[in-house]
């Protein structure tokens, strides 16, 4: 299992990921940070993003934060 950090930018005008020089991922997410409708989308993000199942990533740390450490197989 990988651990990944990322930053997490919601209301964005569309999905995207982009990687910064230092590993950093920010996720642009187009989804408001409420009721878990953002993490909902990171995920769904990430998991098409690395071609794995969405079941599979888990969010290790941030659950309400915009910095997040998840966890992705492989």
């Amino acid at each position: 299992m990988r651990k990944i950090n990322l930053r997490v930018i919601p209301r964005a005008r569309q999905n995207k990921i982009e990687v910064d020089t230092d590993g950093m991922y920010r996720v642009h997410i187009t989804a408001a940070p409420v009721d878990g409708a953002a993490n909902i989308a990171v995920v769904r993000a990430m998991a098409e993003y690395f071609n794995v199942p969405k079941s599979q990533i888990k969010i290790l740390r941030g659950e309400t934060s915009r910095n997040k450490v998840i966890e992705i197989p492989g």
